[in-house]
This record gives structure tokens, sequence and C-alpha cells, in this order.
């Protein structure tokens, strides 16, 4: 009888090589995976090319609103302001900037115009919530949606801090939490790198004390927040130094406050004042660009005023510009208001949920980790 070799099953032997079991099909799942990841490649530089593309035709002088609108809204970004260096020239830059610019308004504000719990209420047209001196109103715009929260008694808004400030902030249902409110927006400057959020930038005022004081790090810093007497103010602080910060907070018994920046120039284009007396300020162009939007104001009554929209993307809309906030403002009855910290960090929280919730979709239900932000307890 002839002897035979015989191969162990599943043990094929090629060339005299003995194949591991499963071996072939590792192989032919390594092919796929190659090729799959060929294709996603291939896609995701299909579309960065597609991006680009459109973007430098936006940035032409083939469309010139398109341009200007691209400029104004990308230059009120935290991280993406580069984007306009790369099409566009600095002189280019500033030359659109100049030609949507909002003009200052000299004034100060004028107490004399606010008579807390006199007349001065409008009718919005609203839903009284259960706190009855707190009311909420949604307001629809062509390239947004926002929420109004009209809070009757001044004396119940307040800015609340992590202070001491560390690295990491909290969010904006925390900071209500924390500070016992029912309620709140975010508010200031503040280093949104990596979303850490928990160091301010220029100045921060809670309930009297200076909790953090460098008006030196931004050019044009406008100190918003309110009095021991509950009154609004919209303050230009530029150039100032800690220690006139320090006497124009004694001075006004300034009891909470933040800062935001103005300035219009071809890194930056940020604005502050909306209506300081009744008057509105002035837009050459479109004013401003389009961007998720938190804002402050008062009536003539002392009731306080606080706006927040939505914007890039979220839902289909764009956001808010200058022109949308004064014109929402003004139809609420405000004698003053102001323009806060927005794009991705503007939110509102009351009573357990978000009104709005941050823009970026992975804190779709949430908002950015923040250091500061105005409550209502």
């Amino acid at each position: 009888m002839n002897e035979q070799n015989i191969e162990p099953v599943g043990s094929p032997s090629r060339g005299g090589k003995r194949v591991q079991p499963g071996g072939e099909l590792w192989r032919k799942i390594g092919k796929i995976a190659l090729r799959a990841l060929a294709c996603v490649l291939t896609l995701a530089g299909a579309l960065v090319i597609t991006v680009l593309l459109s973007l430098r035709m936006i940035c032409s002088d083939a469309f010139p609103t398109a341009q200007q609108m691209f400029v104004t809204t990308i230059l009120e970004t935290g991280q993406m302001k580069f984007l306009a260096s790369w099409f566009l020239s600095p002189e280019e830059i500033q030359a659109i900037v100049d030609q949507n610019s909002m003009q200052a308004l000299d004034a100060q504000v004028d107490s004399t115009l606010i008579h807390i719990g006199g007349s001065g209420q409008v009718d919005t047209g609203g839903t009284g919530t259960a706190e009855q001196d707190i009311e909420v109103v949604e307001v629809a715009g062509a390239t947004y949606t926002g929420t109004m929260m009209i809070v009757k008694d001044p004396s119940r808004v307040s800015l609340a801090t992590i202070y001491p400030w560390r690295d990491e902030g909290v969010t904006l249902d925390q900071l209500v939490k924390d500070s016992g409110a029912i309620a709140g927006i975010n508010g200031g400057l503040y280093n949104s790198t990596n979303n850490t959020g928990g160091r301010p930038l220029g100045v921060i005022v809670s309930h009297g004390e200076i909790q953090f004081n460098k008006p030196h790090q931004y050019p044009g810093l406008v100190l918003v927040g309110f009095t021991e007497d509950h009154l609004l103010q919209i303050i230009d602080i530029d150039g100032m130094s800690a220690a006139q910060v320090e006497e124009l907070v004694k001075k006004e018994k300034i009891r909470d406050a933040v800062t935001f920046q103005e300035e219009a120039s071809d890194t930056n284009n940020h604005f502050v004042q909306l209506i300081i007396n009744n008057e509105a300020r002035d837009m050459k162009g479109q004013g401003s660009g389009l961007n998720p939007r938190t804002a402050i104001g008062q009536r003539a009554d002392g009731a306080v005023l606080l706006f927040v929209t939505d914007g890039r993307g979220k839902s289909g809309h764009l956001g808010a510009s200058s022109g949308d906030l004064i014109s929402v403002m003004q139809q609420f009855g405000a004698v003053n208001a102001a323009n806060l910290d927005g794009g991705s960090s503007s939110c509102m929280y009351y009573d357990g949920e978000y009104l709005m919730p941050s823009v970026t979709f992975y804190y779709a239900n949430s908002s950015w980790k923040l250091p500061a932000g105005f409550v209502v307890s």
C-alpha cells in the first residue's frame, strides 16, 4: 500500500509554505479596508478642494455682497478669522470692514431715563412663565431664531463666576445651579481655546468685587453691567489702566459687569454698543456679519432684556446681524442695549433646560464651558 502525505484540514500548503488558518480572510479584509480608506480620503480631499474653491469664488469681486458677508462674519469668529486672509489682502479686508462698519455713540448712559418699577412696559405678545417676574418670548428673523427673556426686577440679575479662576470652566446650567439661580446667559470675553473656559479676559466684577482686572489685554474694551442701583451701564474703558478701572468701578458703583470688544480691523470685527439713551447706532452697509448672538438691554421701567439667537447653520440659520439686534431691542422697548460675546458661546438656560444651547453640534443640549455669566436669581 502506497503511503500518502495528508495535509491537515484548514492548513493548505502553497509552494512548500504552510498558510495559517484564516490568513486568506484577513488579507481580503485588509484589502477592503485599504480601499475604503482610499475612498474616504479621496472624498475628504474632494470636499476640501470644493470648499476652498467655493470660498475663493465667494471672496472674488464678482460677488461683492457674498464677499462682504463672508469677511464680516468670519472676522467675528474666535478660531476661523484666518480664513479671510487666505483669499484677501489685509488692505482688501480692511476696506470691506470700513464699508460695513458702525458709527460709535459718544453719549454716556443717562440713568435718569430709567425709572425702576415705573412705566415703559411693552406688549410683547409673549406668554408669562410660572415665574411671574420673568417672561420668555420666541423671536424669529429671516436668518435666525432667538429667545428673549424679560426680567422685570433688575435686582435679580447679577454676574455669577467660578472665581477663584482655574483652567476648567463650567457649563451654563452648572453655573446657574451653583449660584442658586434659576436662569442665565453667557457674558463677556474669555479664553475658549479647547473649550477649557476657566479664564476670563478683560474685566470681571461680581457683587461689587473686581475679580479680574486686565483692561490692557485687548483694544476697544467696553464694560457692560449693572450698578448698585440696578441700572445697566455701557462704558468705554479702552486705554484704561487697572488702577483707572478700579476707580471707575468705585465711582460708578458697579456691582456686576463683564467686558466685550469694540474693534473693526482686518483681524477683528466686534461691536458692543447697540442703543444708548434710545438712540440706535448708525450703520454703513451691512454693519456686521451673521452669527449667533447674545445681547443685554434695559427698558425704561428697569426690566432687563436678555436676548440669544442661533446661527452658523443651526436649524438652517446663519445668525443675526447688528441690525437685527438693534431692531429686536427697540421692539422690546430697550433704552440701552449692548452686544456681548456670541458665536458658539451664545446660550440661555432657564428652569432646568436650555432654551438656547450652543450651536456647536457636539454640545447640542449644553453650552461651552464658561468662567462667568449673567444669572437671574
